[in-house]
């Protein structure tokens, strides 16, 4: 999760070079590199693409497009601090949507870690004018569906190869997008042609490690590992698109690691406590 909390920062970074294009269209070339590469891959490694519970994969491919466009689009029309921090409602999402899709139990000293961090990012954002209701609307909505597709790839749990739930992404979003296209085109021209590519290998990464932590762990264990990408979003907004923010930030970063911390060692005992008990009814 830290590794696709990375490549995520950077992926950030190349769709806030793209103000300019449509957020589908970013989709759509970022969609033909994923999809090309994925299936590369697959083919390398023998494994047959199109997996076993197609309803699934189909359903987190589509939830899947509709948060990235929503999230884009964000992205591209408040600071990236900002559209960052409204998209880290999703592990909250994430976790909230679980007990009743995923059937995972949330711990109560989870829910405060989660409330921790995420008033850190509250206070972080503090009352910034340069993001309008709407956009904060847009990015809120991108959260939830998020938590919807983060659900998904929990319920394939092991079931199906991560390269697999990759695959479906790009399969699903390249048609949805090119439709979208059709009727909104502006040619990239340029350095346009250099960050497209890059969000798509960034993008393929970051997706990449996302599924394997995913199916690997609990949502909630995992999902609050998210937050630490506030750090990588308020040093590059300051370092390449000049976006200060107040004093009132650093105290936000700290209620952020804090309750990041708190639920990494909280998860850690519990998982020491349940192989325990478990050993003990062997």
């Amino acid at each position: 999760m830290l590794l696709s909390t990375f490549f995520f920062a950077l992926m950030n970074v190349c769709v806030k070079y793209l103000p300019h294009l449509p957020s589908m269209e970013i989709i759509l070339v970022r969609s033909v590199i994923s999809l090309a590469m994925s299936y590369a891959t697959l083919r390398y490694m023998q494994i047959e693409p199109w997996g076993s519970n197609k309803l699934i994969l189909v359903g987190r491919g589509i939830t899947g497009v509709i948060a990235l466009m929503l999230y884009f689009t964000t992205l591209q029309n408040i600071p990236l601090a900002g559209a960052v921090t409204i998209q880290y409602l999703s592990p909250i999402f994430t976790a909230l949507l679980g007990v009743f899709i995923a059937k995972e139990k949330v711990h109560p000293w989870q829910w405060l870690f989660f409330l921790i961090s995420f008033a850190g990012v509250l206070v972080i954002e503090g009352v910034d004018t340069r993001i309008s209701t709407y956009y904060l609307l847009v990015g809120v909505g991108g959260a939830f569906v998020s938590g919807l597709s983060y659900n998904s790839i929990r319920k394939l749990n092991a079931r199906e190869h991560p390269m697999v739930i990759v695959f479906y992404f790009p399969l699903v979003a390249l048609p949805v997008s090119a439709v979208f296209c059709l009727f909104k085109w502006v040619p990239p021209v340029g350095m346009d042609w250099v960050w497209l590519f890059l969000t798509g290998i960034f993008t393929q990464l970051a997706q990449y490690y996302m599924t394997k932590a995913y199916q690997a762990e609990e949502l909630a264990r995992v999902a609050s590992l998210n937050y630490v990408g506030i750090f990588y979003a308020l040093g590059l907004g300051f370092l390449l698109f000049g976006e200060v923010f107040d004093v009132f930030s650093y105290l936000g970063i700290a209620l952020v690691l804090v309750g990041v911390l708190l639920n990494m060692e909280y998860s850690r005992r519990l998982r020491k406590r349940e192989a325990i008990e478990a050993q003990a009814t062997v």
